[in-house]
């Protein structure tokens, strides 16, 4: 028996079209090129990622907890190789990544998106050996316009702020069916099963005690396939609201004519983007005056409150030097650099770190707050010496954004930084090049699958 649901929206028609039936070719070239970064991008975190206990945990889960009888429903997890469901393989993969906070984002969402869907984009693509690269990077393509556009409608419809498995799972619903080939119909139902089974979990809750759950992302992505193959076999779901209620509609009229893949921030840290801002200021004061931190007398930073939420003090495990605000700005002080070193093992508990933490104060300015967030991440440093001297940085916006994104030198070098340690530069290099010749005409998708889903 079938449920009859309301007539189809305009704006859900807009985006069946756009998800179902655009054509590569439709899709600016740059837009296309951007993608490719920001895939390379995202898989140089997630194989950095790979050793890390939240990461081995997630992928152990999986193994536990999703796997399937069904070679047709079975992918290998990335980095790993061992085999699990679609949907767990791309759990596996998005917490993964969501747990080492160096992967892109989208400032209106105040989250993530390809922290989901370039896992689900992998696990399908398994099962299509043909799949060109641009018709790859189209379907990433579709799931950015699709879960950026989401997460502004949630945010502008709901009453708190939740975390981006709760939208970015509707990205990952778009990718899906564009790639197994759903109907209008089942994109519909998968649509509204995946906004209904969501995580609605609130974003400020993780910042304020931070663990393992990040941002929800892992459950995005899992909830998001789950409901591809569930509309599949026939599971209905009532129309999702951040798409099809009257009163988001704007947020959905320019899908297809602006494309938000191009706005994407890259992160040159692997810290929560609203500390990025009081780092670049710390890196600029560093260079530009020759700072000793054994020197340093005081630090104040002022930022956007959300940023001063942050952990203020000395972290004791990886994911909360990750949301952790003076931390990362003592590590820029003391050696000009923020990598996986500085937020694990010894680098939580370095006492020339510790001493400048303890000089730091935070406050709440208000013209970061009223660019918050829809114009960036903005903050200002203030380092005292010991002898008196003050060095103030200005105001600044966290770089790698839209307004000064990173060019592709840039983010082909911070692949490397992260993804060459750990997959040994030969690897690295060859995931890197397989990358970046997806948007050649004769390219597929199975030179990059090849070489990330092998275990480490």
């Amino acid at each position: 028996m079938s449920i009859a649901i309301p007539t189809p929206s305009a704006a859900f028609t807009r985006l069946a079209d756009f998800a179902l039936r655009g054509r590569p070719d439709a899709i600016p070239q740059s837009t296309m090129e951007r993608a490719a970064l920001l895939l390379l991008d995202t898989l140089g975190i997630c194989a950095a990622a790979t050793p890390m206990q939240a990461g081995q945990i997630a992928r152990d889960t999986t193994l536990a907890l999703y796997g399937t009888s069904d070679p047709a429903m079975s992918a290998p997890m990335l980095f790993d190789g061992r085999p699990a469901s679609l949907a767990g393989a791309a759990f596996a993969a998005a917490t993964q990544l969501d747990n080492l906070d160096g992967h892109d984002g989208y400032n209106p969402t105040k989250g993530h998106i390809g922290v989901a869907v370039v896992p689900a984009l992998s696990v399908l693509a398994q099962h299509l050996p043909g799949l060109t690269g641009r018709e790859a990077l189209a379907a990433l393509v579709i799931g950015y316009e699709v879960a950026g556009r989401a997460g502004t409608a949630l945010h502008a419809s709901a009453c708190d702020y939740h975390t981006s498995g709760a939208w970015n799972a509707l990205g990952v619903v778009a990718l899906a069916a564009r790639l197994r080939g759903l109907s209008d119909e089942q994109l519909r139902h998968a649509l509204g099963i995946a906004e209904y089974h969501g995580p609605r979990s609130q974003m400020m809750r993780e910042i304020a005690n931070p663990t393992m759950l990040h941002d929800g992302s892992g459950m995005g992505a899992l909830v998001g396939l789950s409901s591809v193959i569930m509309a599949e076999m026939g599971f209905t779901g009532a129309p999702a609201i951040t798409l099809e209620a009257p009163e988001v509609a704007s947020h959905w009229a320019d899908l297809g004519q602006l494309w938000q893949t191009e706005l994407q921030y890259v992160k040159p840290y692997p810290i929560c983007r609203w500390a990025h801002a009081p780092i670049d200021g710390a890196k600029l004061l560093r260079a530009r005056h020759g700072i000793d931190h054994e020197k340093i007398a005081r630090i104040t930073i002022r930022s956007f409150a959300e940023s001063i939420a942050l952990y203020p003090g000395m972290p004791d495990h990886s994911a909360r030097a990750q949301y952790a605000l003076a931390f990362p700005v003592a590590w820029m002080l003391v050696e000009g650099h923020i990598g996986l070193d500085q937020i694990s093992g010894e680098g939580l508990s370095d006492p020339r770190v510790a001493r400048l933490v303890a000089l730091t104060e935070g406050a709440v300015e208000e013209r970061h707050q009223a660019k918050f967030p829809a114009q960036g991440r903005w903050a200002d440093i203030e380092i005292e010496m010991q002898d008196g001297s003050v060095y103030a940085s200005g105001d600044l916006n966290a770089s790698g954004g839209p307004d000064a994104p990173f060019d592709a030198k840039t983010i082909r070098e911070k692949y490397m930084a992260f993804a060459g340690p750990v997959l040994g530069q030969t690897r690295a290099e060859a995931i890197r090049e397989a990358v970046l010749s997806l948007t050649a005409p004769d390219a597929r998708f199975a030179s990059v699958n090849e070489l990330i889903t092998p275990a480490l």
